[in-house]
């Protein structure tokens, strides 16, 4: 049974007036990835600094392997904040030791380390330059190599790919996977929700400081399905308004030459398979899929409705 690996119980946090956090309570399960996500100003950046213990709640608990978090567990845990905090006028290599040996590693393991990681993301020539010399990406994979070198239980990315061409976000986000699938249990927050949808197996969305939404990506995307199908068909008899129950909705219809193109949204008490039918009786079917509808999408309705 897969255990929770960090636990934040009922976190209440104020900032003189405003409420910052309230009565926000998470669960991350050991070994997944887990997506902290929501609008500007909800409260997802205040819960990561309560974790990394930057600042604590007004009341609530933190636990790390179900005991209370305390201040020695800053060494299992790996964050790369949103905002980038290098010394602009160190030499890269020099700033990436000394990061590296704040986290408990030798100089001689940090070198060796180093080198190996600044030779993958293809930045070592780098490595005698000053902080300032280098592109927004540039100073973003040195941090994130210093957040991952001294391979913690927990990593917290906050926007991380932040700065990033679609070609570093791609590597980037291989690089998450492969750390989760090593045994790293991850908190990312994003604001793209099609990363959350290729790489997190939970999430929970925070709107206005609480929270409105939790759950595996899998089942909240089930949750929010609105029995919407779309087919791609040729028509053996008559026109799809001949055969077609009144009561199904025709949002879309597109003929190109012989071929169509419907979007059908059934009644709730219907099923894919009684539409399937009244289509393989009246036509030649290239294509059938039900539109599920994507992070992206939930996230607004969600955050709007709120």
């Amino acid at each position: 049974m897969l255990m929770d690996l960090l636990t934040a119980e009922n976190i209440i946090k104020n900032y003189g007036l405003y409420r910052a956090l309230n009565d926000v309570s998470i669960n991350v399960v050991e070994g997944s990835i887990f997506g902290l996500l929501g609008p500007n100003g909800a409260g997802k950046t205040t819960l990561i600094r309560i974790i990394n213990q930057i600042t604590g709640p007004d009341s609530g608990k933190i636990y790390l392997h179900g005991k209370p978090l305390q201040p020695n567990d800053v060494s299992s845990i790996g964050y790369l904040p949103e905002e980038r905090g290098l010394y602009k006028k160190m030499k890269v290599g020099e700033q990436a030791i000394y990061l590296s040996m704040l986290k408990g590693l030798s100089k001689a393991e940090a070198v060796k380390q180093l080198k190996y990681w600044f030779e993958k993301y293809d930045i070592a020539n780098w490595w005698d330059k000053k902080v300032e010399e280098l592109s927004k990406g540039m100073q973003q994979k040195v941090q994130f190599i210093v957040t991952i070198l001294h391979k913690p239980k927990l990593l917290i990315f906050d926007e991380p790919f932040s700065g990033f061409d679609p070609i570093n976000t791609e590597m980037l986000k291989t690089e998450i996977l492969n750390l989760r699938n090593e045994g790293a249990t991850v908190i990312f927050s994003t604001h793209n929700m099609s990363s959350v949808e290729e790489i997190c197996d939970h999430i929970a969305l925070i709107n206005k400081s609480q929270k409105i939404l939790d759950g595996k990506v899998t089942d909240i995307k089930k949750m929010y399905k609105t029995s919407t199908f779309e087919l791609e068909y040729e028509p053996i008899q008559g026109k799809i308004e001949q055969f077609l129950p009144s009561n199904y909705q025709v949002i879309q219809n597109i003929q190109n030459d012989n071929n169509y193109r419907v979007i059908i949204k059934l009644p709730s008490d219907h099923h894919a398979h009684e539409l399937l039918q009244v289509m393989m009786a009246n036509s030649r079917i290239h294509l059938f899929k039900e539109l599920i509808p994507s992070m992206n999408e939930i996230f607004i309705k969600r955050v709007t409705e709120n």
